[in-house]
């Protein structure tokens, strides 16, 4: 893979193209990186033990590698 954890990359494409975030996880297997503030969605929780609110959380989701390159300094 062409990008490690903790490089700056700037997304290819996609909703977030142009933008620029930090690689918190590589996962090779599936050749999907997981990338700071890029790719957020809305998860939505149920209720429970842990969480007697439930209610909304937003997590960064995987994103392809061949969409993102490293960002130059």
């Amino acid at each position: 893979m062409h990008v490690k954890k903790n490089d700056e990359v700037l997304v290819l494409a996609g909703n977030d193209r142009g933008k620029t975030g930090r690689v918190l996880k590589v996962l090779p297997k599936s050749n999907r990186v997981l990338v700071e503030g890029i790719n957020v969605r809305v998860k939505h929780l149920r209720r429970s033990q842990a969480s007697p609110q439930g209610g909304r959380v937003e997590h960064e989701f995987p994103i392809h590698a061949s969409n993102v390159k490293k960002a130059s300094a």
